[in-house]
């Protein structure tokens, strides 16, 4: 082996820094070429390459007493050693040197490469580095004992002070390589994997060296080599870089250089299949090819770059090292994938039709039955309880502000009974047969819209009420069976962004203006007393909260051990997230009943009887009314099927979005089917219609958003889908039932705080959608506005009229239905996607796929037009059209849409 000389290893110095083509990483694991991040692929069940943990172990003390000392390392992001204060400091985007690379190139170009090194053990491998024909014998066991030293880490231990290793233990024999009980003990190895494996760096300054030694080994089967890293994992690489003195800090910036290249992604792949030495200089070129250069004097090569809160997918950088290690290539005319990061509606196998009568409802039944057992079994979580407490409480509100509404719309034809035994039966029978049973089903604001108008039609023609509204109910049923036989869910495939942002809109603000006009109701009926200091004998509330040790003895805080502290902290914290809702409501009632407030309280019904006298609850069709009506009723029932339609397709549409990674798929067929059969039975028992609930369903699903548990350090937690199961929503149901008869405890909740459910749960919904985010831009200065992908490819004046269309949309709903023009509301809604397809005529298809979603004729002819390789997006993890409206990258959250 020939060894660089001194003249070919010191590389022109050159100033600039760059990141390490790190920001274009997504976990340090080295994923498939899919994609996918290790973390997301663990929980899902894909095998990929082991999450890699990566040492830098630097040689200090020469020419006294040489001794290595761990420094730095990487498990996603670079934790540097901050020896003053004594703890690592916090993960951020590692950066280099340019020069770094380049002598790190040249010297692995000439050094010693062992792939697939058989070793068993750190005297073996050490024995494997060292054999270079040009060290002498005496350099070679001098060399020997050097990598043999026990190095030291920074191992913050179970107590306060870390643990640097004693100068006795650093002493002792060779042949121990038993890890030591801080490592076990070591907190990051709680952060790893089981199947996690390390990669150790060594580099440093030796005297006795007259050339750079360099080496690269890859074991052919993962080792734990003793107390050479802080953690007992094993160890699958190993990098040497020795060599005499030089000016500046090379073998340090070298040794990190050797460590970001294994925390790449990319890089390790390659490593982990290189045949040959040359495969991993093609390695190292692509990482050079890739890497982004930072002119020096605009920026501060001391400033540490906070991780991103979503990294970019590596899906790119992936097909690219297959072409180079597979020599293999990607058709361009292939099926891609649609700008959301899925296909398109149509892709879906649930939106596929059959052409045979009832063969997406066969279809939906046969898919959905094989996981049955599972919905019940995949319940047995701690998550599922709180999102049981919390949902039930979002129920009960609703079911008591609207059957208040109807009440008052009715005159009394219907009441808070009816709103919670119709909540009961229908939301239960729907969770035991529907097809996606995290669904909630609810009365919604369009429904009381319509129950309102066609009262007031039964009044003001003299009409019994209840007997027409069960004819409704009857060809309402006649026509969502008629549209699930001709399976015109596949329609669905139409409703866009466009339709649905203005729909969830609308939705949204529906409980906003509802939660606020309520409150301030009560505001007017309950004054708020705000007694004066200066009156005799008035009560004045107030709280002092003291902290009080009596004895003067020390606080047991110091005494608590750190890592039982962090256990504890950790815990506390998974159920104050779990359990945030829950405990704000029961705040609210505590504090109510603390400070005795004259807070209206929650009326629950006390005896089991319908709310209209001298009826049963079974509904005759003829009382009153002429033979006629009920087929008259046929053309009230054709405006609500629309609506029915509308609503109950949109929300599943949002549900099933395939960015909440659902695993079981969906079913909108049969979801519409039971719709059917309960509006028939709930009309015939003279109970409320129901439908899904938007708001509600998606705070459903984001009670049961399931996340990764073992996070990198400066890694946030990885969203992993739902925790799909029908239990939830079978017991709210069944609560909102038995509630009936639970008077004595409900009647202490008080209202306002139910109301504040509302208020949150339309407020967050209003949010989270995209919508949102793009009437900001038209109340923001240009040069506040957020670098979003968006704007890079749309101008800023197309945008705004995007927006400006959608709000004058949702206005004119909002109008309609606030009136008595509130008939034609279903229409209104289905004309939301006329005004879609008109948009084409407004709109070039490439701004039409950055601002919402094409057409499914449009995306079918995307190849022909060229706009597929440039603004279709394929990251599995949707980063790309997160980034597009937030103005930060966005935390793990169920968005509306």
């Amino acid at each position: 082996m020939k060894l660089p000389s001194q003249e070919e290893f010191e590389a022109p110095s050159l100033s600039e820094t760059v990141p390490a083509g790190h920001l274009d990483s997504g976990l340090g694991t080295g994923p498939s070429p899919d994609g996918l991040s290790d973390t997301g692929s663990r929980e899902l069940g894909v095998s990929k390459d082991p999450l890699l943990f990566i040492q830098l172990n630097e040689l200090l003390g020469w020419p006294e007493a040489l001794e290595w000392r761990e420094t730095s390392r990487w498990v996603l992001f670079e934790e540097k050693l901050e020896v003053g204060a004594g703890r690592w400091s916090t993960p951020h985007v590692p950066t280099l040197a340019l020069p770094s690379l380049y002598k790190l190139r040249s010297l692995l170009a000439e050094g010693h490469v062992l792939l697939d090194c058989p070793a068993q053990s750190l005297l073996e491998l050490v024995e494997q580095v060292t054999g270079v024909e040009l060290l002498s014998p005496e350099l070679r066991g001098q060399l020997q004992a050097l990598l043999m030293q026990r190095p030291q880490h920074h191992i913050q231990s179970t107590g306060i002070r870390p643990c640097w290793g004693s100068a006795l233990a650093r002493e002792a024999s060779h042949d121990e390589e038993c890890p030591l009980k801080e490592q076990h003990q070591n907190p990051l190895r709680q952060k790893l994997p089981p199947e996690a494996e390390a990669g150790v760096v060594l580099a440093g300054e030796l005297g006795s060296l007259a050339q750079p030694l360099g080496a690269f080994v890859r074991l052919q089967d993962p080792v734990v080599l003793g107390l050479l890293t802080e953690v007992p994992i094993p160890s699958r690489f190993f990098c040497l870089l020795l060599g005499p003195p030089m000016q500046g800090r090379g073998y340090h910036e070298m040794g990190r250089a050797a460590s970001v290249l294994l925390s790449d992604p990319q890089f390790q792949w390659s490593a982990r299949r290189a045949r040959s030495h040359h495969d991993l200089l093609a390695a190292l070129e692509a990482f050079l090819e890739e890497v982004t250069v930072l002119p020096p004097g605009r920026w501060d090569p001391t400033a540490r770059i906070p991780p991103p809160k979503c990294l970019p997918s590596q899906q790119k950088r992936s097909l690219s090292q297959m072409r180079e290690v597979k020599d293999t290539s990607v058709p361009r005319g292939a099926p891609a994938e649609g700008r959301n990061g899925h296909g398109s509606h149509a892709a879906n196998p649930e939106l596929q039709r059959t052409g045979r009568l009832f063969g997406g409802l066969i279809q939906d039944v046969r898919r959905k039955a094989s996981w049955y057992p599972s919905d019940f079994l995949d319940a047995l979580h701690l998550q599922c309880f709180s999102a049981v407490l919390y949902i039930y409480m979002a129920t009960i509100t609703n079911a008591i502000t609207f059957g208040g509404l109807l009440g008052d719309a009715t005159d009394g034809a219907q009441g808070v009974l009816e709103s919670f035994l119709g909540t009961s039966v229908a939301g239960a029978t729907f969770c035991l047969l529907a097809g996606q049973p995290l669904t909630i089903l609810s009365s919604t604001g369009p429904v009381l819209i319509f129950e309102r108008l066609l009262y007031s039609f039964s009044r003001d023609h003299s009409l019994d009420y209840l007997p027409f509204r069960l004819w409704v109910g009857i060809w309402v049923a006649t026509f969502c069976l008629v549209l699930v036989a001709t399976e015109a869910s596949v329609l669905v495939r139409y409703f866009t962004r466009f339709t649905e942002e203005g729909f969830c809109a609308l939705i949204s603000l529906i409980f906003i203006y509802d939660a606020m006009d309520k409150m301030l109701n009560l505001a007017h009926a309950y004054p708020i007393q705000r007694p004066s200091p200066a009156i005799a004998g008035s009560t004045v509330y107030g709280c002092l909260c003291e902290f009080r040790d009596p004895e003067g003895n020390e606080s047991q805080w110091t005494k608590t051990r750190s890592k039982d502290i962090g256990d504890i902290l950790s815990m506390v914290r998974k159920v104050l997230g779990d359990f945030s809702s829950v405990l704000a409501i029961l705040l609210g009632c505590g504090l109510d009943a603390f400070l005795g407030l004259a807070t209206p309280k929650l009326l629950v019904p006390r005896e089991f009887k319908p709310t209209l006298s001298g009826r049963g609850w079974l509904v005759s069709p003829f009382k009153a009314n002429p033979w006629w009506l009920s087929l008259a009723a046929a053309l009230p029932a054709l405006l609500l099927s629309i609506l029915i339609f509308m609503d109950q397709q949109i929300t599943a549409v949002i549900l099933n979005r395939a960015e909440y990674r659902l695993q079981k798929g969906a079913g909108f067929h049969l979801d519409l089917f039971c719709v059917a059969v309960l509006m028939l039975l709930t009309s015939a028992l003279g109970l409320p219609w129901y439908v899904s609930a938007t708001v509600i369903s998606l705070a459903h699903m984001d009670s049961l958003r399931k996340e990764s548990k073992a996070c990198a350090p400066g890694e946030p937690p990885h969203f992993l889908g739902i925790r799909e199961q029908r239990l939830t929503g079978l017991v709210v149901f069944i609560l909102t039932g038995v509630s009936i008869f639970l008077a004595p405890v409900l009647k202490f909740i008080p209202m306002p705080v139910l109301y504040g459910i509302f208020l949150y749960m339309g407020v967050t919904a209003l949010k989270s959608i995209q919508f949102t985010k793009r009437v900001q831009l038209l109340l923001m200065p240009v040069k506040h506005q957020p670098d979003l992908l968006l704007l890079r490819y749309v101008p800023l004046s197309r945008v705004h009229l995007f927006t400006a269309i959608q709000l004058a949309c949702l206005g004119l709903l909002w109008i309609i239905k606030s009136t008595p023009a509130a008939i034609i509301f279903p229409l209104m809604l289905l004309g939301l996607v006329g005004v879609r397809k008109v948009l084409e005529w407004v709109f070039s298809p490439q701004e039409l796929l950055w601002l919402d979603e094409l057409m499914p004729e449009e995306e079918r002819s995307i190849p022909e037009k060229g706009l597929e390789p440039e603004h279709s997006f394929s990251g599995s993890d949707n980063e790309d059209l997160d980034l597009m409206y937030h103005p930060r990258a966005p935390e793990i959250n169920i968005s509306v849409n």
